[in-house]
């Protein structure tokens, strides 16, 4: 293989400020450059036609700019010359995306360790509630729009498509990665604000494993869920000191937590503060910013249990990655993450303050 070559393949090219015309490229990604040929016969020509700098570069994926092309990457040169390419599938698409990225960085060895990471983990902001979500979502302006599409055979009137939920979902910041938009999409199907349509995405339901039921594709439909009324439920009065509440926050994430008297898993917020040291969670549905539940991490334990054997306590839809916290009233906590990477975080997280 040609020194430095990191992945070769043809895209189709677009560039300036408004792009009139697309052409079909071959492109050779090395450490620092994307190169591009024109290709004829199946045979890229040399010497190449254009050469892209990647140092400096910003990459915006996916890139919603042009509302027919949806596979899309954006780089901007130091330069601030735009080039579009179109890739032709969305596994390509960030295929060349996670490619250019770990090159962009290359530099920065610790950058590239972050999107690996990345690739793998979930955080919501803080500071966003569902409801934020599901209004913009509705929002005719920048919002998805529901239309009728057809899926083995049947039209389902007002979906969307899976992958362009997904899509949205980054390109509005509510996520990182698509990982992480898909696990948001799975909570919001959860807490019943939106809701599968057809085979593929009931179906998909039945898998429970956060990331796995929500099907990043455009095989799976989805729609707006009417009934957003709110479930109403005994309050469960918490008396939380204001002391609780007041250590700095840690870490925190989306987790499944089986709950203690029905044995069923609900997604929660999970928030881990030290000074003093707590994990308190939240239902991801409410409005008011208050847990539902939450202990002392003081004398507990916390540890991975293994995806060989589901223990005793445990019930329901188990997809592994599961971890117990017990503390030290002897009260037992099933906690299940959505890949090992992000179940270690939390274990090492927790131990730190225990």
């Amino acid at each position: 293989p040609q020194q430095g070559l990191i992945k070769q393949g043809d895209l189709c090219l677009g560039h300036g400020h408004i792009v009139h015309n697309w052409k079909a490229r071959w492109f050779i990604l090395r450490q620092n450059t994307l190169l591009y040929y024109k290709f004829q016969g199946g045979r890229k020509v040399t010497p190449p036609k254009g050469r892209i700098l990647l140092d400096g570069c910003t990459i915006t994926c996916p890139c919603l700019e042009y509302e027919n092309r949806p596979l899309l990457i954006k780089l901007k040169t130091q330069t601030s010359t735009e080039y579009f390419l179109e890739a032709c599938s969305r596994e390509e698409r960030d295929a060349w995306a996670f490619e250019i990225t770990g090159a962009i960085h290359a530099g920065q060895p610790g950058k590239v360790q972050q999107l690996h990471l990345l690739k793998n983990s979930f955080k919501l902001p803080p500071h966003i509630s569902l409801h934020r979500i599901v209004d913009k979502m509705r929002d005719s302006s920048c919002g998805i729009r529901p239309s009728p599409n057809m899926v083995q055979g049947s039209t389902y009137k007002k979906t969307f498509i899976g992958s362009s939920l997904v899509d949205w979902l980054l390109s509005s910041g509510f996520a990182a990665s698509r990982l992480e938009a898909v696990t948001l999409a799975s909570v919001l199907m959860e807490e019943n604000f939106l809701r599968p349509v057809g085979t593929r995405s009931t179906g998909a339901i039945r898998s429970g494993d956060l990331s796995e039921q929500f099907l990043d594709d455009s095989t799976a439909l989805y729609t707006f869920a009417e009934s957003c009324k709110k479930k109403i439920s005994p309050k469960e009065e918490i008396s939380l000191s204001t002391m609780e509440l007041s250590g700095t926050v840690v870490k925190q994430g989306y987790l499944a937590k089986q709950g203690h008297k029905r044995k069923n898993w609900k997604v929660r917020r999970f928030v881990l503060r030290k000074d003093p040291a707590f994990l308190h969670y939240y239902d991801p549905s409410k409005e008011e910013n208050r847990p539902v539940g939450g202990f002392s991490l003081r004398g507990s334990l916390v540890s991975a249990l293994e995806d060989n054997g589901v223990p005793a306590g445990v019930k329901g839809n188990v997809q592994g990655n599961l971890f117990k916290v017990i503390t030290k009233d002897d009260i037992h906590y099933y906690i299940q993450a959505s890949s090992k990477a992000e179940r270690s975080e939390w274990i090492e997280a927790i131990k730190k303050l225990t």
